[in-house]
């Protein structure tokens, strides 16, 4: 069956601010709406003449539950713009920008926002079930002996705080952390502690030269209340070396382990957004898209191993348009952790790996030159619902920028799946 074109016609992010044992200057609707408000100013249509609001995220807080709504409502896109809100883990945003796919597709929309946010930072702080159960024994007391009796029973450890992140990163059905499933990934491909070490100093190098060299043309800065500008992304450290990194200590498989915060994804509040359209809204509107979503894909895996997402999403996009590993110009593949991303090229190269779990023999070495050329997210931070948009959108200007044509954006999701967009640039088309 044959679809008409979605065109990807703008998009923006905010800097991508690191979480520091505290909450941000912004909850995740203030990030998204200061994005949102940026890019839509640039547009030749009002936000009323959206068709709909579609956002990604991973973690709202209990009075932004449906973000995509509100967000729609303070961009002024008026009470008739339906806005809603997805959730497919690390790749919300990425699943954002596919419902908004299938709704021009189907002729639904025609002008789609679609993107991601989270702050995680504001993640919640939560109480125990022994601090619940207490609770709910204390509110049942009525007299003064009851409410004695049940005060004799708090114990100090009922105080005990319970991070509501570290909750949501911990596979219910496996019992394991993100962090565990990437130190499985170390293990079955023999991915050293130095090797993951030297991907991590090499996104920070990366990024760094990108941000120097205005690279992240899609960044637009953010005031907080008192006037403060954040104009850039504040993760990216430029004294990160290997050396530095490898006395970092494991956090997730201690003692033993080699995952580190180092060589892992920072956590970190950010949005990131797009306008897609159809090719009857580009010409109602003259739009000069920068480029289209030519296919997308999903995938499931044994949770166990969710880092290799990317390679069983992608490698479908792969064999359906007739590609191999380096026809493409780009890849963007989130970096969730550095053995998640050597892991993902140690399975392509693996011969015996891709006849088990592909059925096909192996796609090869991908070029390293083409892969996540401007660092990723252990430099620059992984807002959980917003990355999946983030690697899409500075996919298409880094091709862009180099005068290429398409790439693919891939990413691991947590509980075992992955996502992957086959994107092409445009040139003044429209």
């Amino acid at each position: 069956m044959a679809f008409e074109p979605v065109y990807i016609v703008d998009g923006a992010r905010s800097p991508f601010l690191k979480a520091r044992n505290a909450p941000g200057p912004f909850a995740a609707s203030d990030l998204a709406v200061q994005t949102g408000r940026e890019l839509l100013l640039r547009q030749a249509f009002t936000p009323a003449d959206l068709d709909e609001v579609i956002i990604g995220c991973a973690a709202p807080s209990p009075d932004e539950t449906n973000i995509g709504r509100v967000i729609a409502l303070r961009l002024g896109c008026g009470h008739k713009v339906p806005g809603w809100t997805v959730m497919r883990n690390c790749a919300s945003g990425m699943q954002a920008l596919d419902s908004g796919l299938m709704s021009i597709q189907t002729g639904r929309s025609d002008l789609v926002l679609a993107g991601g946010v989270d702050a995680l930072s504001r993640a919640p702080v939560l109480l125990s079930d022994e601090m619940v159960k207490w609770l709910a024994a204390w509110g049942g007391s009525r007299s003064l002996s009851q409410k004695l009796a049940t005060l004799k029973t708090l114990r100090p450890k009922h105080l005990a705080p319970v991070i509501g992140l570290l909750k949501g990163l911990t596979d219910p059905v496996i019992g394991l952390s993100m962090g565990q499933t990437a130190e499985n990934l170390a293990h079955q491909f023999g991915i050293s502690r130095q090797a993951m070490d030297a991907y991590a100093a090499q996104s920070h190098q990366r990024a760094l030269a990108a941000q120097q060299a205005d690279a992240f043309q899609e960044v637009v800065p953010l005031a907080d209340p008192t006037g403060r500008l954040y104009a850039q992304d504040d993760g990216i450290r430029a004294d990160s070396t290997p050396a530095k990194l490898g006395q970092l200590k494991p956090v997730f498989d201690k003692p033993w382990g080699n995952i580190t915060a180092g060589n892992s994804s920072q956590v970190t509040d950010g949005a990131a957004l797009l306008l897609l359209a159809s090719q009857a809204a580009v010409d109602r509107w003259q739009l000069k898209p920068l480029g289209r979503i030519t296919d997308a894909q999903w995938a499931g895996l044994d949770p166990a191993v969710m880092g290799l997402g990317p390679v069983m999403a992608s490698t479908p996009l792969l064999e359906r348009h007739q590609l191999g590993l380096n026809d493409l110009d780009l890849w963007e593949i989130n970096e969730a952790f550095s053995a998640q991303v050597l892991g993902c090229l140690a399975a392509w190269r693996d011969e015996s790996w891709c006849q088990e779990h592909l059925g096909r023999a192996a796609l090869g070495e991908l070029d390293p030159e083409k892969l996540n050329v401007d660092g990723g997210a252990i430099a620059l931070g992984h807002p959980v619902g917003a990355s999946g948009a983030r690697i899409v959108l500075h996919l298409l200007n880094a091709l862009h920028a180099r005068h290429l044509k398409c790439g693919i954006a891939s990413i691991c999701i947590g509980g075992g799946q992955g996502g992957a967009m086959l994107i092409e640039t445009c040139h003044n088309e429209g």
